[in-house]
């Protein structure tokens, strides 16, 4: 052979190499990143023509696929519309997988690899590949229960609710008020898909975002637990009957402002217990704590809670903040970060998370919403374990913090959430907002307190409600209450 022909032949049996490792590649290492694409038209009318498999509350469909008489064979179906459309989102042929159904896409669809030999024998057997299914840890009693308390605000009510189970973070109760019907996007009406999207997108009070887990807002005097527990942490209030400032306005060296209490009153005095401060939710005595912890240890406090983390997987959400940035806190600002205004932001997830924490005995768990992954032969692919989060504060400082959000229901602010027969911990809030919208109503609370089954964090962002009648335990204590009675009854 002469030198230019064994060169053109080294030359194809190089090019012919690099072909077959560039289809190896391709198939193999690159599969699921091309089959994941956006926009990849293919995967979608496959996936689309699928036997979904079902998102499941307590073995009953949140979401399933039915027969459809069209080209695609299956309609996703959401049997509840709206109530658990923040917690599964949509399967949607134009805008593609939301929430549940897009981070547990791959078991739902059948692709995930360890459905590998279902794949098979349904292609030996030729069948239709099927998907496995997601059960929850949602209590379906306690979810409808924190929807219909929300309803009864109005119509025009915004708010969510959270409930989670202290021992473990399993989420009992997730619901986001306004919400939509999930079907209308899966619907295989595309015209109407990009119509019912284009309303739900352009409408202002925004029905596609979770309010639970996205919403950041100010959570008034709900985040003093977090400055009590920085306080009994770091020694500046040993017990619950310790005395500590108060009176009727919170003062500042050389400086004008000066933090009030609600409605002008002195809180009962210039000196009041700690207990007192908590259960008449005095700013005055939590701005002055605040003062004495001082900015980093109760930053570093909120951080032990969970604020500053995307503490739940498989659910958009956003971080809670004690602040914005790194800036150095005047001492009116660390005041009123103390009491739960200035730039504190949280979700209500995150504030279901600081009462199940001190229910938990100091304890935060992390939360998760999915508990148990099958195949398609109901073969158990994946069992949620309980994961520990945080230590956010020792055993017997939560015990103290217990005993002082019990009596804030006996005898306090909170008494809205009392159940017959059962010791309830609760702590209200009210944040203001900006001067041309009312107040936020927040209302956090765990129960048995000896035996923690559930822990609740209510937010009204809005209602029907005058603006002079808005207060946490006026409007969302009777929801956290009527939730916290459905879990403990089953």
């Amino acid at each position: 052979m002469n030198r230019p022909i064994r060169n053109i032949a080294i030359a194809c049996l190089v090019l012919f190499a690099a072909l077959l490792l560039n289809i190896n590649y391709v198939q193999f290492v690159e599969a699921d990143s091309l089959n994941d694409k956006n926009g990849n038209r293919r995967v979608i009318d496959e996936e689309f023509s699928r036997d979904r498999g079902a998102i499941l509350v307590d073995g009953e469909p949140v979401a399933e696929s039915v027969k459809s008489k069209d080209e695609y064979k299956f309609q996703r179906r959401y049997p509840e519309g709206g109530l658990y459309a923040p917690l599964t989102g949509s399967f949607s042929y134009i805008y593609g997988p939301s929430a549940l159904e897009n981070s547990q896409n791959r078991v739902l669809s059948g692709s995930d690899n360890r459905l590998f030999v279902n794949r098979v024998v349904d292609l030996v057997s030729n069948k239709q590949p099927k998907g496995g299914s997601v059960e929850l840890t949602i209590d379906p009693l306690a979810q409808k229960a924190a929807a219909e308390g929300l309803q009864r605000l109005g119509k025009d009510t915004k708010g969510a609710v959270v409930a989670l189970d202290p021992q473990t973070g399993a989420v009992l109760a997730m619901v986001s008020q306004p919400t939509y019907n999930p079907n209308r996007l899966a619907s295989h009406d595309f015209s109407d898909v990009v119509k019912s999207y284009e309303t739900y997108s352009r409408d202002k009070d925004e029905p596609l975002i979770n309010r639970s887990t996205q919403q950041t807002l100010p959570p008034g005097s709900t985040f003093k637990l977090v400055t009590a527990a920085a306080a009994l942490e770091n020694g500046v209030v040993d017990n619950i009957d310790d005395r500590i400032k108060a009176g009727a306005r919170l003062t500042f060296p050389g400086i004008q402002y000066s933090l009030p209490n609600e409605n002008g009153g002195n809180c009962g005095g210039d000196r009041i217990t700690f207990e007192r401060a908590l259960n008449v939710s005095c700013n005055v005595a939590f701005g002055a704590l605040a003062g004495k912890v001082g900015q980093e240890k109760l930053a570093e406090q909120a951080t032990k809670f969970g604020f500053g983390t995307d503490p739940i997987e498989g659910l958009a959400s956003s971080a809670s903040r004690f602040t914005s940035g790194d800036n150095k806190l005047e001492a009116p600002q660390l005041a009123q970060t103390g009491i739960g205004q200035f730039e504190v932001a949280t979700t209500p997830l995150q504030m279901a998370m600081v009462a199940a924490g001190i229910a938990n005995g100091g304890d935060v768990m992390k939360p998760y919403v999915v508990k148990t992954v099958r195949s398609p032969n109901l073969r158990v692919l994946e069992q949620a374990q309980p994961e520990r989060l945080s230590q956010a504060m020792s055993s017997s400082n939560a015990a103290k913090l217990r005993e002082m959000m019990i009596s804030t229901v006996t005898r306090g602010t909170a008494t809205s959430a009392r159940i017959a027969g059962v010791d309830v911990g609760a702590k209200t809030g009210t944040a203001q907002s900006t001067p041309d919208r009312p107040p936020y109503a927040w209302f956090v609370s765990f129960a048995p307190a000896d035996d923690p089954k559930v822990a609740v964090a209510v937010l009204v962002e809005s209602s029907d409600t005058a603006r002079d009648e808005i207060a946490g335990g006026r409007l969302a204590g009777p929801i956290a209450r009527s939730v916290m009675e459905q879990v403990l009854e089953n």
